[in-house]
């Protein structure tokens, strides 16, 4: 069996989508060979993951956008050349392949459930992606159970083709210790405890709303620990990114954060918190759990099949719910431990060895 995964988020600027297919990529090819997976652009060997540019060289990015351009404004027809499957990410929205078996992965169905946050053109690629591909797939993954739910519904999918396969967690989470904390902690030069927020700065995170639960917080706490917010600017939150940008007191705006900095920073925080409107998975909770961080997050969509019973959940347009759990983990660190260590069980969920082998038998059905 040859599979072709459609792997273009790797060559643009890309938070979520960009860190699933970077992770399932390579770990299919490290379970199954090169020979066995293949992607579309052609990639070659996979460089260092950066949400902020192509992980390829320049003359491969431009050759692959270009392709992947062409593909989606042309109606000729096209084969993937010898390959069983043709699984779709997110970007080949206009022109499959023909002549091959095709699949694709469903991230959420937060364009349909809250297309006011965002982009009118990202809503109709949507819209698209939907037509053309998700209900002319012959199988489909979805990253939990919420997710699988949600596309059921709003897309009337028949449940049978729709298979949950949940992402993982990179490893240097689950190993991440007081070494890489002290050491993001002297590279971004912290002198006091912090909570933490990790994500891009759009309206679905809803950090405006926790720059309000941190402002209501007693004096004491704000002058014993600090908000660390960290992730670049996304779209439609200017009035939130001025906010972070002018630097209101005990608040830290780090931007983006390299990859490689992000294990140690989520370990050294004291609480992780991620007050999202929806997620169709929360990588960054995911992380937090994984590297021994209490969490606080959102009690929608996916966020308490994720967390399983080992975060504290609360209603995200609550400012006031906000406000007491992280009163409650930054006064109460036995609280806050004690979260951790079922945090670190549930996550053990969430490998990419153990994603890759569940993705490799829902090809094997898909084949036929």
């Amino acid at each position: 069996m040859r599979v072709c995964i459609e792997a273009a988020s790797l060559l643009l600027r890309s938070a979520g989508v960009k860190n699933y297919v970077y992770h399932w990529v390579k770990h299919l090819i490290a379970l199954a060979g090169r020979e066995s997976i293949i992607t579309f652009p052609p990639l070659g060997g996979l460089g260092e993951l950066d949400h902020e540019r192509s992980i390829a060289g320049r003359a491969a990015t431009v050759a692959g956008l270009g392709l992947l351009a062409f593909l989606n404004y042309s109606r000729l027809p096209w084969r993937a050349g010898r390959v069983d499957i043709f699984h779709h990410s997110s970007l080949l929205l206009r022109n499959p392949p023909r002549r091959v078996r095709l699949t694709a992965t469903i991230y959420d169905m937060t364009c349909r459930l809250n297309p006011e946050m965002h982009l009118r053109a990202n809503v109709a690629a949507d819209e698209q992606f939907a037509e053309r591909v998700l209900k002319r797939a012959c199988g489909l993954i979805a990253i939990s159970a919420s997710t699988r739910n949600d596309a059921i519904r709003l897309l009337r999918l028949p449940p049978e083709r729709v298979s949950v396969i949940y992402p993982g967690v990179p490893e240097r989470f689950f190993s991440a210790g007081a070494a890489e904390a002290e050491a993001a902690k002297r590279k971004y030069g912290f002198t006091r405890p912090y909570a933490l927020f990790v994500g891009t700065i759009e309206p679905r995170k809803n950090v405006g709303t926790l720059l309000d639960a941190w402002a209501d917080l007693d004096e004491s706490l704000r002058r014993e620990f600090d908000l660390v917010v960290a992730g670049p600017a996304g779209w439609g939150n200017p009035a939130t990114l001025h906010r972070l940008r002018s630097a209101p007191p005990g608040v830290r705006y780090l931007g983006y954060v390299p990859e490689a900095d992000l294990p140690g920073l989520t370990a050294g925080a004291a609480v992780f918190v991620y007050p999202s409107l929806y997620e169709g998975f929360g990588f960054p909770v995911a992380q937090a759990m994984a590297a021994g961080t209490p969490v606080i997050t959102s009690n929608v969509s996916s966020l308490p099949e994720i967390t399983c019973g080992a975060a504290l959940l609360v209603d995200p347009l609550s400012r006031t719910e906000l406000r007491d759990a992280l009163r409650k983990l930054l006064e109460c660190p036995e609280a806050g431990r004690k979260l951790a260590a079922e945090a670190r069980k549930q996550a053990a969920r969430y490998r990419w060895d153990l994603c890759a082998k569940e993705s490799l038998e829902f090809f094997e059905r898909a084949a036929g």
